[in-house]
């Protein structure tokens, strides 16, 4: 068993920088394709790493520490289960990727029919806010039920995954993820010379009515100019 441990430890090892650079890599191709910009394709990467570290943080506080025993229910053993990080690594970066994707392919609806890159992001954050949130209890609510048993791999599982989701959905899609986008501006939808010739993926097909219907609706939630006193 311990020769089984040691090798399983040294093949994972020498595998880990293969799978992160093949995720990141085909994420970045993915969304460069997708929404023709290399900052919003960065971006995506960056917040759903920063998704991840934050889990991986929370995981060495609550379980390499003996403050959360109690109220966890766990005997810490000082250490975290060595296949967890890769696996929640693989998990949380598909789950951020769905979130992210679902709020920027909205703002890009919006864009491409001619509405201001600030104006955009703020729409299309509350169109998407109740259907994320949603989603994001569900699974943190499932991904809890791991935290109840009494196995401290599937605990620490548990625990990471409901972790991150949670600050995934609030924090970096609900806060840092519009906040950037608004600083950048129409700099999001930069796309250097030289990569032209990717395709170009159009939207669903709307109606007049359906057009007309969302223009007026982005009228409508500009503010609105101050009269002057005569």
């Amino acid at each position: 068993m311990t020769a089984f441990s040691d090798d399983f430890l040294d093949t994972m090892k020498s595998h880990l920088p293969i799978v992160f650079g093949f995720v990141l890599a085909v994420a970045f191709l993915l969304l460069l394709v997708t929404f023709r910009s290399i900052v919003i394709a960065t971006k995506a990467v960056l917040l759903n790493l920063l998704s991840v570290a934050a889990a991986y943080g929370l995981l060495v506080l609550v379980f390499q520490h003996s403050w959360a025993e109690g109220l966890l229910g766990f005997h810490s053993n000082g250490a975290i289960t060595s296949w967890l990080p890769l696996f929640m690594f693989v998990i949380l970066f598909g789950l951020s990727m769905d979130y992210h994707v679902f709020i920027l392919s909205r703002v890009k609806e919006l864009v491409d029919e001619g509405m201001p890159t600030e104006q955009a992001v703020a729409i299309g954050i509350k169109r998407t806010a109740s259907t994320v949130t949603s989603a994001a209890i569900v699974m943190v609510a499932v991904f809890a039920i791991f935290m109840s048993l009494r196995t401290i791999d599937i605990k620490q599982m548990g625990f990471g995954l409901a972790a991150a989701i949670l600050i995934d959905a609030t924090i970096v899609r609900a806060v840092l993820l519009p906040s950037m986008m608004k600083m950048l501006g129409e700099w999001n939808w930069y796309l250097p010379r030289w990569l032209e010739w990717l395709p170009k993926f159009g939207g669903e097909h709307e109606t007049e009515p359906e057009k007309a219907a969302r223009r007026e609706e982005g009228r409508r939630s500009e503010p609105s100019p101050a009269f002057e006193s005569e």
